[in-house]
């Protein structure tokens, strides 16, 4: 058999020493990735539309962590893969002015397109089907993949948790990237990469997180996902 007959789905590339930038890390949930990463050994670089903002953040996250902030520009550019976490209402502008930069990488959008009332939280409409789809408009010469939706930005900044335990779902169309950034996933302790389908089908994974919210709500929790018998 070659070598492509006999590899697992576990058999994922290594994803060890990449540089992450991180386009949206100033807030929340791209600042936990940020911190995660960095603990997990990866020199992250943190994306702002100011440079003293994104230098700012990555201070907070604590000393001696391998993490720096920069322009959005120069994280998209110096970065091997870049993770989008902006908020949905600058994400079209923010790809627009990054085409350049981003060209030839692997660029992971986790972006929820979500609206909020006195019900709680719901999907938006968009107009390509899900932002990951908008990012593959925009983003013509990159490699987009969706993931890290469900992970909750309390636990990854929360220093007395290890261990994410989670599923990350990764969907895409290029099986090379999938898999690293599956890969990806599983550098944090806790955390596992599982492939979710293609891009066409990222709608339904970032409304879900409007699911998760009311779930947490609920019950006072922050809940994430497993997928049994894989």
């Amino acid at each position: 058999m070659t070598e492509q007959q006999t590899k697992t789905p576990y058999d994922l590339t290594d994803a060890s020493g990449l540089t992450i930038g991180i386009l949206g890390g100033t807030g929340d949930q791209g600042g936990g990735l940020a911190r995660r990463f960095a603990l997990a050994g990866h020199q992250v670089i943190i994306g702002s539309r100011k440079a003293e903002r994104a230098q700012q953040a990555a201070e907070a996250l604590g000393e001696g962590l391998p993490v720096r902030g920069a322009e959005n520009a120069a994280a998209a550019n110096e970065a091997d893969v870049v993770i989008i976490a902006v908020p949905w209402e600058g994400h079209k502008a923010t790809l627009e002015s990054l085409r350049a930069e981003l060209a030839g990488k692997i660029v992971v959008d986790c972006v929820n397109p979500m609206g909020f009332d006195k019900k709680g939280a719901f999907p938006l409409p968009v107009e390509e089907g899900s932002a990951a789809q908008q990012a593959e408009s925009v983003l013509t010469e990159s490699r987009v993949v969706a993931a890290f939706h469900h992970v909750s930005a309390k636990l990854l900044l929360d220093p007395e948790v290890d261990e994410m335990e989670l599923d990350v779902l990764v969907l895409g169309d290029d099986r090379e990237a999938t898999d690293l950034v599956q890969a990806l996933a599983g550098r944090i302790p806790g955390m596992r990469g599982v492939y979710g389908g293609r891009l066409r089908n990222a709608h339904q994974i970032e409304a879900f997180t409007a699911n998760l919210i009311s779930i947490n709500r609920r019950y006072k929790a922050h809940a994430g996902l497993r997928i049994t018998d894989v």
